[in-house]
């Protein structure tokens, strides 16, 4: 599956064999700036039909409650325009469509956050019928999944990494109001940090971009994804180029047919440099290969790098001396000189055409093996700004045009399907031609006159197929004929190529024809009930990581303490403490659960206290266990409507927090749909902004690989990544020793919290991160002088602001003007 992000996107990956595509249009998808028009899908998917190539719509954002109308009314047109099955993330989108149309297929985004075989099963509880799985899953991974349920697996084989999981990443919403999980991600994964190890600075020497992953490049292990059973391996890049997307399609493409036929893969070093060239932050194949944290984030650049060609030696009068690697460089070649040593992060970087090269024997047109000299256009590159030391990169290949030309500007098809034809040929009566494509559609079409007698040379099956498989400029070629010859008769051969033209357009024009589909509203406005006053005053819960918090938090008395643990297992004695003081305690699970720690939801329950469900796959697996204690949903969920949110309660969740992609109003929008009893809002916390596989631990403070080797330095160490507003965001291992990132200034509801009280909201959710025993006595005690009417809302801010030197923020919450509360209607959703 190719992406594309516009017309010669689609073109490169019809003609370099792509199976299907995938795209959106122009709303509700993850690539807010590219895609195509709805009015003109209806002919792109009879395009790509016509070409034997699926076409998958990218609808996988988050949508609001005042979008689910027009929601509906886009996946009707989805569905009657012919699309082979639309990509979703939201849970209850997913359910509204099912119902808008049954026959439309559903394939679960990664931005689901599925990583076990029942985060699958959640996710064909909705409807979908393929999901795709999370890119930071092993191959060993992935065959455990494949064991264990029949869903369709999709997996991502080639193209850029998000260092957060998919659905998890929240740094766009709590810094910039542009919500990854709405298609605005600001790419804050691809910033410079400074490490800060127990609150000192630590130099990373080169690795300044510490959360900018590598790409992803899964070519050799395709025979692997092959024989293991995944039903489609999905190539990044809806923001890419033509060439990208032709010659990524191209070289997986033959490694698939390879796979297939049980040869080895043949890929060339020149297909491999071509890949590296058109668009690479670092190829390697990352995660699916096993964990290695010391590869998956190089941390030297954040853009496209290309091919490293060699080292400056020494700057000339006249240019550059490089020692190359043995990569050919010529004349043309686009070039950048990366001082990564010595700039500072926001510096542009030296680079420009090569104009010539010279060796010690004097002007060359291609040298690929030791010293040269590099020159370039007068004033082209500053030559005081490149130093002995530096990486040479070329970023431009002008020769790769030769190589892509042919998918690109040929007049013909160059990726054709397989037609079977059946000729019948009877004297005395009217020759027959039926053509049957690749997926069993067939058409007949019959001549004008009956054969008549041969008076010289009879048709024959070498006449036949000489003149039957002359199929150029069609999207066929001939795979297989068959004969049906009675009497030697004869007909011309102008009437025979008549028969071919004439099958073949009926066959297009079959192929490019929309399924019959039934699409209708199933979304209706029922009378809004008033919301009945909500009884007793507000509750506060709150959330601790570390034992210090947790004596604070308890001396504090609050209506529940959730324990959020680096350790699971140190867990029970934390649990038996806060029911020994008589207080509700909850657990929070892991945000990710892979196939092998399925023994962590046992555990759970093994602490009989209730549980913070942060991952669909363990609520998923929670449905079949029948004295399960009380079960809350928290924001991983993505809860950001009322189809969403009732469809998780009815799962067993007594209450859910909502994701972080709602701002204040619509928080309390969601609690008048859905019942302000089932909605537990946080009015205080650190906003979880990177939730990612990589462990900053591992990679900065020790030499191994993964957890079995790195001296667990997350137990002994606090870690914080300072961004370039000198902001400190700590960071913290969990149990699966996956880091999160959190806004390192707490976002606090204190301008909202009479909305949210008015809406009915009476359960108030206090997070903390690495605040001491101190902070959490004086947050609480905050926020219960404010519900006590002796703090407005702004001594309430100004009070939480003092609390740390790098003060407070409304982060995601903050409600842009013009926003129109208690306007929105009530609707429900009718049963399929």
């Amino acid at each position: 599956m190719s992406p594309v992000g516009g017309e010669r996107q689609l073109r490169a990956a019809i003609e370099a064999g792509a199976d299907a595509v995938f795209f959106g249009l122009d709303s509700f998808q993850a690539r807010a700036k590219v895609g195509f028009s709805e009015e003109r899908l209806p002919e792109i998917m009879r395009e790509l039909h016509v070409r034997g190539v699926k076409g998958f719509v990218t609808f996988n954002v988050l949508v609001f409650d005042r979008e689910l109308k027009e929601a509906e009314r886009r996946l009707m047109h989805l569905a009657e325009s012919g699309v082979d099955a639309i990509i979703v993330q939201d849970l209850g989108v997913a359910r509204l469509a099912h119902a808008v149309c049954p026959d439309l297929p559903i394939h679960g985004s990664t931005q689901m956050s599925i990583t076990s075989a029942e985060g699958a099963e959640l996710a064909r509880r909705f409807g979908a019928s393929r999901v795709v799985l999370g890119r930071e899953l092993s191959l060993k991974d992935i065959g455990r999944i494949a064991a264990q349920t029949d869903i369709e697996l999709e997996t991502f084989v080639h193209g850029a990494l998000c260092v957060s999981y998919s659905g998890q990443c929240f740094s766009s919403e709590a810094w910039g109001g542009r919500s990854a999980n709405r298609g605005q991600c600001a790419q804050a994964c691809r910033m410079p940090y400074d490490l800060l190890v127990d609150g000192e600075y630590r130099d990373l020497d080169d690795a300044r971009y510490l959360l900018s992953p590598g790409d992803l490049y899964a070519l050799h292990q395709v025979p692997e994804l092959v024989r293991l059973g995944v039903s489609c391996l999905k190539i990044e890049g809806r923001y890419k180029d033509a060439d990208f997307v032709a010659l990524t399609t191209a070289a997986y493409r033959k490694a698939v047919d390879e796979a297939w036929a049980g040869l080895p893969l043949s890929v060339t070093p020149q297909e491999e440099r071509d890949l590296e060239q058109v668009y690479s932050r670092g190829l390697g194949p990352h995660f699916m290969s096993g964990t290695n944290h010391q590869t998956v984030v190089r941390g030297r650049a954040p853009r496209h790098r290309g091919v490293r060609v060699g080292t400056v030696q020494e700057v000339t009068r006249r240019g550059v001396r490089v020692a190359l690697n043995g990569v050919a460089l010529r004349p043309g070649d686009g070039l950048v000189f990366d001082g990564a040593e010595w700039q500072t992060p926001f510096e542009p970087e030296e680079g420009g055409r090569l104009y010539e090269l010279f060796t010690r024997e004097g002007r060359a047109e291609q040298v690929g093996d030791g010293v040269v000299e590099l020159r370039f256009g007068t004033g082209a590159i500053d030559l005081r700004r490149v130093r002995p030391g530096d990486w040479v990169w070329r970023t431009s290949d002008p020769s790769l045009a030769s190589r892509v030309a042919p998918l690109l500007e040929a007049a013909d098809p160059q990726y054709t399907r397989p037609v079977s034809m059946h000729f019948r040929g009877v004297l005395g009566e009217a020759p027959q031609l039926t053509v049957t494509d690749e997926q069993g559609r067939n058409v007949t079409v019959e001549g004008e006159a009956p054969l008549q007698p041969a008076r010289n040379r009879a048709l024959d099956d070498a006449t036949l197929r000489a003149q039957l498989e002359r199929l150029g400029g069609t999207p066929y070629h001939l795979e297989q004929l068959s004969t049906e010859l009675v009497g030697d008769t004869f007909l011309p051969v102008s009437s025979l190529n008549a028969l071919r033209r004439d099958a073949t357009t009926r066959l297009t024009e079959r192929r490019g024809q929309a399924p019959e589909r039934h699409a209708q509203p199933r979304l209706v406005e029922v009378a809004g009930a008033e919301v009945p006053p909500v009884p007793g005053a507000p509750r506060l819960h709150l959330l601790v990581r570390t034992p210090e918090q947790l004596e604070a938090a308890i001396a504090l008395r609050p209506d529940s303490i959730t324990l959020d643990y680096l350790e699971l297992y140190g867990l029970k004695p934390s649990v038996e403490r806060v029911q020994e003081a008589g207080l509700p305690v909850r657990v929070a699970s892991p945000r990710i659960l892979k196939p092998t720690e399925q023994n962590i939801q046992r555990f759970l329950l093994s602490l009989h206290a209730d549980l913070l469900v942060r991952s669909g796959g363990l609520l998923e697996g929670l449905q079949a266990t029948p004295e399960r204690p009380a079960l809350h949903g928290d924001f991983s969920l993505n809860a950001a409507n009322a189809l969403t949110a009732r469809a998780l309660l009815d799962l067993g969740l007594e209450r859910l927090n909502p994701t972080h992609d709602l701002n204040a109003q619509q928080v309390a929008e969601l609690a008048l749909r859905v019942g302000p009893a089932s909605i537990e809002a946080t009015v205080y916390g650190h906003l979880p902004v990177f939730h990612t596989e990589h462990c900053v631990f591992c990679r900065f403070l020790s030499s191994g690989t993964d957890h079995t080797n790195c001296g667990h330095p997350c137990e002994s160490h606090r870690v914080a990544l300072r961004d370039h507003q000198g902001v400190a965001h700590p960071v913290m291992a969990d149990v699966g020793c996956r880091n999160t990132v959190f806004e390192g200034r707490a976002q606090t509801a204190a301008r909202h919290l009479g909305l949210w009280l008015d809406a009915g909201i009476r359960d108030l959710r206090l997070e903390f991160v690495h605040e001491d025993a101190a902070g959490v006595t004086a947050v609480v005690s905050a926020f219960r002088a404010h519900l006590d009417g002796q703090l407005n809302a702004a001594e309430l801010e100004a009070r939480l602001a003092a609390v740390d030197r790098q003060g407070v923020t409304e982060g995601s919450l903050f409600v842009p003007a013009g926003q129109d509360f208690g306007a929105l209607p009530q609707l429900s959703l009718l049963p399929v």
